[in-house]
């Protein structure tokens, strides 16, 4: 059996975590928030970021403006809102759960 399957699994459901965690700081337009995906290893296509970008936004938990740009069409802002950042301090605080067990089940099948 590959690994190649549960892999990408293990990507897909981080993505939301990844995406909402590089909002939490300052806004970031689509583009670049695609490049800094990829930059991780997190490749996402349009068709799995857009959909989730609206899911987010009509859950309150994101926002978004537009802004001219001087290099070519209007560049789209994502940002949190006050929600957005309960959100991820929620999911930030289950991550650490998860990784704390998931490294102790390693390292206990080590022994």
């Amino acid at each position: 059996m590959e690994a190649k399957n549960t892999i990408t699994q293990m990507r897909r459901g981080i993505l939301e975590f990844c995406i909402v965690s590089l909002l939490a700081d300052h806004e970031i337009y689509t583009a670049e928030l695609i490049n800094r995906l990829k930059a991780a290893n997190l490749i996402v296509t349009d068709g799995t970021l857009y959909p989730l970008l609206n899911r987010l936004q009509k859950a309150e938990l994101l926002q978004y403006r537009w802004e001219e740009s001087e290099s070519g069409p209007p560049r789209k802002y994502y940002s949190l809102t006050e929600a957005g950042l309960t959100y991820r301090q929620s999911l930030d605080e289950a991550w650490q759960g998860i990784t704390d067990s998931v490294e102790s089940i390693r390292k206990g099948s080590k022994q």
